[in-house]
């Protein structure tokens, strides 16, 4: 298999701030998932108007998230996402870079519900092989720190080249699908991990 291309080290507190903001992760997600758009398809998708969809993707071109691509009529070039994942880096002491790895994961958690609801709202109108093809599934796992390491790795070996953005043999007939795995140390409501 080829070498999947990097994700991109998003390790400035200033930038994960501006990725934080719910508008920017939902454009920045959709143009990952589907390819170049036009703001105004843009704002079709995430529910908000093309004047404030192009201002927040100049606000992510700022920081070499997304571009312009060729096409377009003229009057509105596409945008498209420029990288192939996002990597925060790891969680340290400083508080202020902790701060916003944080609400740029919230954001991404919010993304995430939204999408989900959205599915669950509209499953009784999807294409029953589509309906059925996909997947909800928690565990409960009994690991250590380092075979989780090994687990979220190969989790993501495995689903990596399947990346709309990375994939190269892609089927006509295949479409966009959310995938969203979450691997953490489960806490109790008394706010202590479990033994």
């Amino acid at each position: 298999m080829a070498e999947l291309p990097p994700r991109k080290r998003v390790d400035d507190a200033e930038l994960l701030r501006a990725l934080a903001h719910p508008l920017r992760m939902a454009l920045l997600q959709y143009l990952t998932a589907v390819g170049p758009r036009t703001a105004s398809e843009c704002a079709d998708a995430v529910g908000s108007t093309a004047s404030n969809c192009s201002w927040h993707l100049r606000q992510l071109a700022q920081y070499g998230l997304v571009e312009r691509s060729e096409g377009g009529d003229g009057r509105e070039r596409p945008w498209l996402a420029r990288q192939v994942g996002l990597d925060l880096g790891d969680f340290g002491d400083d508080p202020v870079l902790t701060s916003a790895q944080l609400a740029v994961v919230g954001s991404q958690l919010n993304q995430e519900q939204e999408l989900t609801q959205r599915y669950l709202d509209s499953f009784d109108g999807l294409d029953p092989e589509w309906r059925d093809a996909g997947g909800m599934s928690n565990y409960t796992l009994r690991v250590t720190p380092a075979e989780l390491e090994r687990l979220v790795k190969a989790i993501d070996a495995l689903v990596r080249p399947y990346a709309s953005p990375i994939r190269q043999d892609t089927p006509a007939d295949a479409r966009p699908v959310h995938l969203g795995v979450r691997a953490f140390l489960r806490i109790e409501h008394d706010g202590k991990p479990s033994a």
